[in-house]
């Protein structure tokens, strides 16, 4: 073979190879990225200005109630409140990338709290975390406390400290809109149930639905994921998490039957031992009094779901 017909065949080789590579990376067959799922829909914003002048008209701690208390003299020598919590709840605590506001029903609570302890509400850093990583956050010392629609059990409380509840709910099963199979948690028996890694669900399925087989998902996104692609046939988890689905995009999902299983209190985690708890309590106890909190749960999660009339705040403390 001439050199020239050498050089031409190696041209050749490469653009087959280029070609073959461009493919690869297009295309949607093994190894490739899977398509990413639509976007949510937009659903009933918050009311800004109303949260934001809420939070804004919160309260202050008197100075020696926090230099009497070593959690908090820590927050206000720090000058920030450290938060473990989530940017993407819906109701809870949701990132407005148009303003980079995080607002919600547990924003807004630390966010006074915020400004309980340092005068400023805006004074928060907040570490993204899910249903896996709450613990681990709050035992490395990289955060102060955990608000994060965070169920208060006997088993956490041996890692960790509780002030609340603040919050209270109940397990509930979402399915995908239209689907009659499924009428509540005792039609599960044989179904394919999602829920989440790290929550109470696979404690609460093994105990109100032992027969349903369960899938475990990292997260609540993913988890609805699967229910609108049919690759399971409902989720199972805290019924107020689920009201953030229903409120962005009633059209795809639905509650099949009643709420069910106990009381599903949300703390507020500290580190164990803490006494920021006594501390939180206090603040919890004011905000409540005050009337602080149901206004906080209307602009939150009332507006935005209908629900006209608030539920009884907790007793906090027990």
């Amino acid at each position: 073979m001439n050199m020239k017909k050498l050089i031409r065949k190696l041209i050749m080789i490469s653009l087959s190879a280029a070609l073959v590579t461009g493919l690869t990376a297009c295309g949607t067959g093994a190894g490739s990225a899977p398509e990413k799922s639509a976007e949510e829909p937009e659903g009933t914003a918050i009311d800004k200005n109303a949260f934001d002048s809420l939070i804004a008209s919160g309260i202050t701690a008197d100075d020696a109630d926090i230099e009497g208390n070593s959690w908090a003299s820590a927050v206000k020598k720090a000058g920030v409140l450290r938060v473990g919590g989530t940017r993407t709840s819906y109701l809870f605590s949701q990132l407005d990338e148009t303003d980079n506001g995080i607002r919600g029903f547990d924003a807004g609570l630390y966010q006074l709290l915020a400004r309980y302890i340092l005068g400023d509400e805006s004074k928060y850093e907040i570490t993204q975390v899910d249903s896996s990583t709450r613990e681990s956050v709050l035992q490395s010392g990289q955060v102060d406390a955990e608000f994060a629609t965070y169920s208060i059990t006997d088993q956490r409380k041996e890692v960790i400290s509780f002030a609340g509840p603040y919050y209270s709910s109940r397990q509930a099963v979402l399915v995908k809109k239209g689907n009659s199979d499924i009428t509540g948690v005792d039609s599960l028996k044989g179904k394919t149930v999602a829920t989440q890694s790290g929550s109470t669900g696979p404690d609460i399925l093994a105990e109100y639905a032992p027969e349903a087989v369960v899938q475990e998902f990292t997260n609540d996104l993913e988890a609805r994921t699967a229910v609108e692609q049919k690759r399971v046939d409902a989720y199972v988890t805290d019924y107020t998490l689920l009201l953030n689905a229903i409120a962005k995009n009633p059209d795809a999902y639905e509650i099949a039957g009643d709420v069910f299983g106990p009381d599903d209190s949300y703390g507020i985690g500290l580190p164990l031992g803490s006494d920021g708890v006594e501390f939180v309590n206090e603040f919890l106890r004011k905000t409540i009094e005050n009337g602080t909190w149901e206004k906080l749960w209307k602009i939150s999660l009332g507006d935005r779901t209908g629900i006209k009339t608030a539920p009884a705040a907790p007793t906090v403390g027990e």
